[in-house]
């Protein structure tokens, strides 16, 4: 077995091109596809609101935040918890192929595998709420403190441990005064098997990818809420999956979202406290027994090898992390990001619409809209629309391994390959999120090569626009770690997920996530990305 392996050897091992899919003979063995649940057999449970409240806020504004202050917040009540849940990895559309009944999750997953678990550790401060009863009645619904797991088939939560367990948290992240304060903590976690059936060792990846996609709807719905929310990177990781009974070498913790305000009110992205810190209970071993996923489960060690080198042993080493990881501006060649030359260039300024005339979908509907779009027609998009879903979209996130007042993309440059949107014209790009601008690296027409780049696949030749992220790995390596891996990964992809929510918001626009050839897409983008890599390929279109 590896015990570990860096950021950049997992990268490099893991790298797609021509040759390596030449020369690949793997199969796919549906017979051993694993389920996309996790099903505890004797855990109690606790069930959620029998009825879903809609998110009403548009989707567009949902999405623009990209801090965790706001001028007032609501309680934390239990209709509040629901919706996070459900519009997060909850279940919003079932549709009926053949024989089968095909369920779809509220954000976007590789391969549809939904590898990702919601965890939940609460105190004693989620309100009581008025539910219907059988008998026309109603009943007060409340959530005692305790760990739970999010159950999306039956919208309940599984009980792991009762109790208050903030305290073990707030020691993991070496007192990070959001999870120290928040009435709960979301944790999101891979299942490595569940994606790696289809995927392999590439799931790594993919776990950043697809949390990223979740935790984009999560702080979506928790600014509609006017929740305060943001997401922690930085954690003893073995101290979290021992407080959730999960074994790191199957199912490992990937980030935290402390949700709401607490006692102490509320406070922007929030910073370290050693003040008032709640106490840290034992944590007794627990291994609580699940339905097997598939037959025959199988190991891809290159995947915890990664996870492990990039592992923090406890909660002071979170702190000294996050410490590193917030302590630049984001911008320059320290930072991953490309610096883009002074000077005279083409470029395309962005017209997005003003909040008045933007589209009013709301956050709801967008999340139940939303799907991977398997056709484009080969239409124009219209400019203004496009303009707006990236400037709603990519505004930066709160986040602990982020500077509150840096850049929007502090680990990633924003790629555009435009095909066809009215008034543009067709090439390369570089997407300047704080000047509002498109710099034009190379004009041309290049469906068919950008439809190279993504596997040969005919969706990102046929989309209006393809949106890469890259990042400089070695840059970001050395300045945080291999962990540093995981914040440019969780960059690109809640920032995509965010897009999918911008797209989704007009009724005639579709997205979908693509896979690459690594190096082909870095030298499409040379000399402008070089030394860069890419994290994530995000589509827009306008669906058949």
């Amino acid at each position: 077995m590896t015990d570990r392996v860096t950021a950049r050897e997992y990268h490099e091992r893991t790298k797609h091109s021509p040759e390596k899919f030449r020369r690949s003979d793997f199969s796919l063995d549906f017979s051993n596809k694993p389920t996309p649940y996790k099903t505890y057999r004797d855990l109690p449970r606790v069930e959620l609101a029998r009825r879903v409240r809609p998110a009403q806020i548009p989707a567009l504004a949902a999405i623009a935040t990209r801090n965790s202050a706001f001028d007032r917040t609501s309680d934390l009540d239990f209709d509040a918890l629901t919706q996070l849940c459900y519009y997060s990895a909850g279940v919003t559309k079932e549709l009926q192929r053949g024989d089968r009944t095909v369920r779809f999750r509220a954000a976007a997953c590789t391969g549809a595998l939904y590898h990702i678990d919601l965890y939940l550790v609460t105190g004693d401060c989620v309100a009581p709420t008025a539910q219907r009863d059988g008998g026309g009645g109603t009943a007060d619904a409340e959530l005692d403190a305790g760990v739970y797991h999010f159950d999306p088939r039956t919208l309940s939560l599984d009980v792991i441990r009762e109790g208050d367990f903030r305290g073990v948290l707030a020691d993991a992240t070496g007192k990070k005064s959001r999870v120290t304060d928040a009435p709960v903590t979301f944790v999101a976690t891979s299942t490595w098997w569940r994606n790696a059936w289809k995927y392999r060792e590439r799931t790594y990846r993919h776990a950043f990818w697809d949390s990223g996609t979740v935790l984009a709807n999560l702080l979506g719905v928790a600014h509609a809420l006017d929740l305060p929310a943001s997401v922690v990177a930085g954690f003893a990781d073995q101290q979290v999956a021992d407080l959730l009974g999960v074994d790191p070498e199957r199912e490992a913790p990937l980030e935290l979202v402390p949700v709401g305000a607490g006692d102490r009110g509320v406070g922007g992205a929030g910073g370290d406290s050693d003040d008032s810190s709640p106490p840290v209970p034992e944590v007794d071993p627990i291994n609580p027994a699940t339905e097997p996923l598939s037959p025959d489960e199988k190991r891809y060690d290159l995947i915890p090898a990664a996870y492990r080198g990039s592992a923090l042993e406890d909660g002071q080493a979170a702190r000294e992390w996050r410490e590193r990881s917030a302590s630049e501006s984001g911008a320059g060649p320290e930072s991953g990001v490309a610096t883009r030359p002074a000077g005279e260039d083409d470029r395309v300024l962005l017209d997005p619409v003003d909040d008045a005339s933007a589209a009013k979908t709301p956050l709801y509907w967008a999340v139940q809209r939303r799907g991977s779009c398997r056709e484009y027609e080969r239409d124009a998009l219209n400019f203004r629309k496009v303009s707006t879903v990236l400037d709603r979209a990519v505004r930066g996130f709160p986040a602990d391994f982020r500077n509150p007042d840096g850049p929007a993309l502090q680990f990633n440059d924003c790629y555009l390959a435009v095909h066809d949107v009215s008034g543009v014209p067709s090439g390369a790009y570089h997407f300047h999120p704080e000047d509002g601008e498109l710099e034009l690296l190379r004009e041309g027409e290049f469906r068919s090569e950008v439809g190279h780049l993504a596997l040969d696949q005919r969706l990102a030749a046929d989309a209006g626009l393809c949106a890469f992220f890259l990042t400089d790995l070695d840059a970001v390596t050395n300045r945080l770690g291999d962990r540093g891996y995981r914040a440019a990964q969780l960059e690109a992809s809640l920032t995509a997920g965010r897009l999918y929510l911008g797209a989704y918001a007009h009724q005639n626009l579709g997205a979908t996530g693509l896979t690459f050839y690594d190096d082909l897409v870095t030298e499409f983008f040379e000399p402008r990305a070089e030394e860069q890599t890419p994290t994530f390929l995000w589509t827009l279109g306008r669906p058949a």
